[in-house]
């Protein structure tokens, strides 16, 4: 949830025009968010199964509202605080030759690949906004074990 508060912060700091500029990285994440979190009574996640809803990347107020929701939620799910087995769709899976399109993995895991994933679209926010001169955190889009190596 700390990627995602520090989501807000940054989207708090932004005014409308420039938001949108890298609004559709936010809204890529929190769809991710979203699929995790809808695949888990089921225990089969679909990452592609997102909706890519054009509103998440115009507008301010419709991410921050998104963001607290999925903030809530994750609060509230039970099921993150054990590490339980979920079914993850892979991408392509036809292509591979695979006849099952649905891979084993756990919450833990999946977790831990949102994670990455959202340091990844946060890296390429940063990147975006600090080459229209605007100021951004320097902890904005690094990776946990690097903040550390750097502070120790």
């Amino acid at each position: 949830m700390g990627w995602l508060r520090q989501a807000l912060a940054l989207i708090h700091n932004l005014d409308d025009r420039t938001f949108t500029k890298v609004g559709s990285h936010f809204r890529h994440v929190i769809e991710f968010y979203e699929c995790f979190l809808d695949g888990l009574d089921s225990v089969h996640v679909d990452y592609d199964a997102r909706q890519r809803d054009p509103m998440l990347e115009r507008s301010r107020v419709v991410a921050l509202d998104r963001i607290c929701l999925l903030i809530e939620r994750l609060t509230a799910t039970q099921s993150l605080h054990r590490d339980g087995t979920v079914f993850v769709r892979m991408e392509d899976a036809a292509a591979h030759g695979l006849r099952d399109s649905y891979m084993v993995s756990s919450v833990g895991r999946e977790l831990q690949y949102l994670s990455s994933h959202t340091v990844h679209h946060f890296a390429l926010i940063a990147m975006s906004l600090r080459a229209m001169n605007i100021e951004v955190p320097e902890e904005l889009g690094v990776a946990p074990s690097t903040l550390r190596y750097r502070a120790a």
